[in-house]
């Protein structure tokens, strides 16, 4: 049976964020997942958890100026100290919170930019943030992100992203594969999902939902979901699906979809 997280960032936005813990678990979420924890101390958020009985499933680490647009600094070539400080400070956080997974966003490279000096600075950076987080027992992942939402995006496709990690070959290094992003770059999500969930070196290490192409709930799309819950249910993945969707009305109104699998 599929395990799902909400994703607060995305999910119960109607609710204050440390509202949200206990909307998320009223509704019978028992994990949740969101994009980042740094507005609110470690333990504060760990309380949260603990009063509603969740697990906390995926988060990110810093991926800098957000709020000047940038989408990670994973593969910008100068920004490597202060990629270090980011991986320490979600490793950080991720003892109190006591997730398994952090998520290490690539970042944007422009057009005229030199491509293979992003990627040279990409690859050493996993391999620090893999390292580091391997000492944690911590996995990193990876996600390809379409240009439609985030234009320039460094990593967008599958293979890429598994050719990223095998080169690497740090065991604790996987890929996050959100079915919502592969939809729209790549289409073929059910052989996508059989070719790389047995991956030997990479492999999926997160997975995550929305409807396409607006990006609701998954019962909202072109996709049939049902089929691809059963197909990932069938190939043996245990962890968390994340729930990385914008609710189209009232996020508790439109859990109709979840209902058969809680």
């Amino acid at each position: 049976m599929p395990k799902f997280a909400a994703n607060l960032t995305m999910m119960y936005t109607e609710h204050a964020f440390l509202d949200r813990f206990a909307a998320a678990a009223k509704d019978g979420f028992k994990a949740v997942e969101f994009l980042f924890p740094y507005d609110f101390a470690s333990n504060e958020i760990k309380q949260r958890l603990t009063d509603n009985g969740l697990t906390q499933a995926l988060f990110n680490a810093p991926p800098g100026d957000w709020a000047k647009g940038e989408r990670g600094i994973a593969s910008l070539p100068g920004r490597e100290e202060e990629f270090k400080a980011s991986v320490a400070k979600g490793l950080e956080y991720a003892a109190v919170l006591g997730n398994e997974k952090l998520h290490v966003m690539a970042g944007l490279i422009a057009s005229d930019q030199p491509r293979e000096k992003h990627r040279a600075v990409y690859l050493k950076n996993l391999e620090y943030a893999a390292s580091e987080a391997r000492k944690a027992n911590i996995g990193i992942v990876i996600e390809p992100i379409n240009t439609r939402d985030i234009p320039g995006f460094f990593l967008n496709r599958q293979d890429d992203a598994q050719a990223i990690c095998d080169e690497i070959g740090a065991p604790n290094l996987q890929v996050q594969f959100d079915i919502y992003h592969c939809q729209i770059v790549e289409g073929d999500i059910a052989v996508k999902l059989k070719r790389d969930m047995k991956r030997p070196n990479a492999g999926i290490g997160h997975i995550q939902v929305a409807g396409v192409p607006e990006r609701h709930e998954p019962s909202i799309g072109e996709l049939n979901y049902p089929y691809l819950f059963e197909l990932i249910d069938s190939l043996g993945y245990e962890g968390f699906i994340g729930c990385e969707y914008k609710p189209k009305a009232g996020t508790s109104e439109g859990l109709g979809w979840l209902k058969s699998y809680l």
